[in-house]
């Protein structure tokens, strides 16, 4: 990135005024798992660190709701946001967007389209809304991360089956170029030589299940998303401590842990919900963000580190100062 662009990056922000969530009421236990397949509860935590998941509602069910709850808390008036942005990889359809569902559902008059970049979708999607909210485009916007991965797992596969849950995560964000909050600086990339080791396949017009070597996925994602943090944090002018939470995806224990770790920051700052949720794919960098800012670990004021990464292989890691 040349310093002009990294310069630019520093002096622009859309401001990120709220958050909400939605999950579905049914809970997928590890104990469930135990009547399904050969696992333990014990088994399960150990290498993933999820004792339970949500299961069920549709994708645009679930975005609605957590958008809905996100323009409440924001006090943005309905007819000011001009754009929504909804990132996911399990649309109920692929026509129409999952957004258009969302724009209709909340009464708005603006833009709406889908992207997908998996697991790393909702950091994309902060970054496309952040442009368009720059260039003009419009003055406020919704970002959704939302999956219903349970709707692409394979339950014959006890590796990957055990990993996923549904949700949905919605942000609000307001055109602000030269406050002192909102969007600092980011850092996306792909790598599309190793897709083979993270993919969710259409075979013979159907969906067959992740498919995961999680070996192979382990020791290039962790690389690729300590690198991207580290690139991201630079960019926004500031130092690692400075960073007051990292909200990572959640996509197991073992990783959190070994982003912490390579990034030389305390645990509890790399915030983990894992435990309840599993691996929520688009939604789960969202619903960390919630649980953060209701528990009082991210207050407005705080620079945060929004970190993606997943199939495709792809990252995205955006700081942002909250509130």
């Amino acid at each position: 990135m040349s310093a002009e662009a990294q310069q630019q990056q520093q002096r622009s922000g859309s401001r990120l005024v709220a958050v909400g969530t939605a999950l579905p009421d049914k809970v997928l236990t590890n104990a469930d798992f135990e009547v399904m397949m050969d696992t333990s509860d014990e088994w399960i935590r150990s290498r993933t660190g999820i004792a339970e998941r949500r299961v069920g509602g549709t994708t645009t069910g679930l975005a609605v709701e957590a958008a809905r709850r996100a323009l409440e808390r924001s006090g943005v008036a309905a007819e000011s946001i001009g754009l929504v942005v909804t990132a996911t990889q399990t649309p109920d359809d692929l026509c129409p967007s999952t957004a258009a569902g969302v724009q209709d559902a909340l009464g708005l008059i603006c833009a709406a389209f889908d992207l997908n970049a998996a697991c790393a979708g909702f950091s994309y999607g902060l970054v496309v809304a952040h442009s368009m909210l720059l260039s003009g485009a419009a003055t406020a916007a919704l970002v959704v991360g939302v999956d219903r991965m349970t709707a692409a797992t394979n339950y014959d596969d006890r590796s990957t089956a055990i990993l996923f849950g549904d949700g949905a995560g919605a942000v609000v964000l307001t055109s602000e170029p030269d406050g002192d909050r909102g969007i600092r600086a980011w850092d996306t990339g792909t790598d599309g030589s190793h897709a083979d080791i993270l993919a969710s396949p259409i075979r013979d017009g159907r969906i067959t299940g992740v498919e995961m070597n999680g070996k192979v996925l382990f020791k290039h994602m962790v690389r690729y998303a300590v690198d991207s943090a580290r690139a991201a944090v630079e960019r926004a002018g500031l130092e690692l401590d400075d960073v007051v939470a990292v909200l990572a995806h959640q996509a197991n224990q073992r990783i959190l842990d070994a982003v912490a770790d390579r990034l030389g920051v305390d645990h509890d700052r790399v915030i983990s919900i894992i435990e309840h949720t599993g691996n929520t794919s688009a939604a789960s960098v969202p619903l960390a963000l919630d649980a953060a800012v209701a528990d009082g670990r991210v207050g407005p004021g705080d620079p945060i580190l929004l970190l993606g990464f997943g199939g495709g292989l792809s990252w995205a890691s955006t700081v942002a100062v909250w509130g």
